[in-house]
């Protein structure tokens, strides 16, 4: 898990490095379509899901980062917004979906370091979703917000409808991230070694997330083979009750036909009967009782036919009610037997849409089966993909081993250069201190200042703790380095104004006094000048303007304070920053001129 978090917090540097390097030659405006931004995603993605438990459902194991999400809205009422737009797509039909859009309306509100440092402050509530050793409840957490507050400067215009956010492959390329080691010079040869240990760090990740996602589609094959299996079986089971539904159905179409056939006969003699007793009727009255009798004996007949009737209705559970009704209402009275017709009619189309619902039934079977086939050939060919990335990747590692062999033989290589170079050094220094005596006042500040950046190597020197074990075969290369590094901490800014002192000391007394206030300014560039914060300033400190959307904040690195764009275009290299840097309108004429004097003297 250290390993895991350690490489993490790698990608994670040089992700947010290059997007903010592509965005800065962009005009600082990205669209979806940009690589760099797309990788930052995904390595956003691989941190949140470290460390989750597992959630076992039916289909199988569940790993979400959007639960831990959900958690911003209830701890933060300013990401209901997103919360409520991200479940209000349609489109979005898997957690991981709603997940990667909340990251994207996140980045686009320039609020996502503050809702993810809402959830590191509040870990009592993460420890249900991460593992203890999860990359989110230990201090990378709180780094990774630091380097997300960076992105703020970014303007992200993403479109989230159409996007098939459900179905991406979150797969890291590091063909952005590897670099050419061929053409750098001797002076950056630490650097060098550096990016090459950083190459092989993100090779391993990849091969961790390889081997992963290689585990994860073999278990979905076992998942959908066993499933397949369970179809087949169904299936079989499927057309065998099909046969049988289909015998029932004969079966029950000839009893209903010999239901019918008998329920008009008996009509037919009920009418002929009811005929005959009303024209006695009508006659006389003296021969009702004989009627009567005859009509007993005739509903004697007819119970003994219901009878029959109600046994061999027995399999039409439905029908069942309303014959014993018609049976009753032809006791009671013989006009009404013509309902009971119109029952058994209504009978025989309630008989006809039970086979039409069973017919739709095997149809909607068939074209479930149809589906889940295609869902396995869709499957195959994702393994096949998968296979094929494989490859290449095992070829990738093969390059950047054969680059790990050069970069231990040019290690080599320093190491002799830097051994002749001590020499040197040591020589040029014995001949420094004997003239380093007036400067040890103005060196104090240094040392302390030294000191500080020491603290600071040395928190590096904890981070890189675990790269030093692959690194044993160049462990005396490494010692010699950290002296290198001791020396240059120290003498890095002075050393070449020094030597160009040592070679012409009688004749250029000036230019080390204009050195010495160079130095000057670089103490004061590093001790730093108040650096305001955003919040702090309303108004631009030149022109008194109000900032707004259109009239956006600009530090001057300098002197740290806060102007709009047109009191702070110039660009000027200041002694802190070797690259042309935003300096306000106050600051770059103060510079000129004191660039203009030390040039005159």
């Amino acid at each position: 898990m250290m390993e895991e978090r350690a490489n993490l917090m790698h990608m994670m540097k040089l992700s947010v490095k290059v997007l903010l390097q592509s965005a800065l030659s962009l005009g600082r405006s990205l669209d979806a379509d940009h690589a760099p931004l797309q990788q930052f995603f995904v390595v956003m993605e691989h941190c949140l899901k470290h460390g989750l438990k597992v959630k076992k459902s039916f289909i199988g194991q569940n790993k979400s980062f959007f639960g831990p999400l959900e958690l911003v809205e209830k701890l933060c009422p300013e990401a209901s917004d997103i919360a409520t737009s991200v479940r209000n797509l349609p489109e979005l039909k898997t957690a991981v979906g709603r997940g990667r859009a909340w990251l994207y309306l996140a980045l686009m509100q320039k609020k996502l370091a503050d809702y993810l440092k809402v959830l590191i402050d509040n870990k009592h509530l993460l420890s249900e979703f991460y593992e203890p050793e999860a990359l989110m409840m230990e201090e990378e957490g709180m780094v990774i917000v630091g380097l997300l507050v960076g992105l703020n400067v970014l303007d992200a215009n993403l479109c989230l409808k159409g996007e098939d956010l459900d179905s991406q492959v979150g797969v890291i390329d590091f063909s952005l991230y590897l670099k050419d080691v061929q053409g750098l010079d001797g002076g950056k040869e630490h650097e060098r070694i550096t990016d090459v240990l950083d190459q092989k760090n993100y090779v391993e990740e990849l091969n961790r997330h390889l081997s992963c996602t290689v585990g994860d589609l073999q278990n979905k094959i076992d998942g959908l083979e066993k499933t397949n299996s369970k179809l087949q079986e169904e299936l079989s089971a499927a057309t065998d009750r099909i046969c049988s539904l289909q015998e029932e159905q004969q079966q029950l179409r000839e009893q209903n036909e010999l239901i019918r056939e008998r329920s008009e006969k008996s009509v037919e003699i009920t009418k002929q009967d009811t005929k005959v007793e009303l024209d006695t009727y009508k006659q006389t009255r003296q021969g009702l009782d004989e009627m009567y009798s005859d009509v007993w004996k005739q509903l004697k007949e007819e119970k003994k036919v219901r009878l029959e009737l109600e046994k061999e209705l027995e399999l039409q559970i439905g029908m069942k009610t309303e014959m014993e009704i018609a049976m009753k209402l032809l006791e009671k009275d013989t006009h009404e037997k013509q309902d009971t017709l119109v029952a058994l009619r209504q009978q025989l189309e309630e008989v006809k849409a039970i086979n039409l619902q069973m017919f739709h039934k095997v149809q909607n079977a068939e074209s479930c089966l149809q589906q889940k086939n295609e869902a396995i050939t869709s499957f195959e060919e994702k393994t096949n993909q998968v296979m094929s990335s494989m490859k290449q990747m095992e070829e990738r590692l093969r390059q950047s081993e054969r680059a790990r062999q050069g970069a231990e033989e040019r290690s080599h290589r320093l190491q002799q250069e830097l051994g002749g170079r001590t020499c040197a050094l040591q020589q040029q220094l014995s001949q420094l201190h004997e003239q380093c005596s007036s400067l040890e006042k103005e060196l104090k500040s240094e040392k302390e200042q030294r000191q500080a950046l020491q603290r600071e190597l040395q928190q590096e020197k904890d981070t890189s703790s675990l790269l030093r074990a692959e690194l044993q075969q160049v462990e005396g290369l490494k010692k010699e380095l950290r002296e290198l590094q001791d020396e240059k901490a120290e003498l890095q800014k002075v050393c070449e104004e020094q030597e160009q002192a040592l070679q012409e000391m009688g004749l250029h007394l000036s230019q080390s006094k204009l050195k010495m206030e160079d130095i000057k300014e670089v103490n004061k560039a590093l001790k730093g000048h108040t650096w305001l914060k955003d919040d702090e300033a309303t108004h631009c400190k030149q022109c008194e303007k109000e900032f707004s959307i259109s009239r956006r904040k600009h530090h001057c690195r300098n002197c740290g304070h806060i102007f709009c764009n047109t009191c702070s275009s110039n660009e000027l290299a200041l002694p802190s920053y070797p690259k042309p840097v935003r300096v306000c309108d106050s600051c770059h004429t103060l510079l000129l001129q004191r660039c203009s004097s030390s040039t005159g003297s």
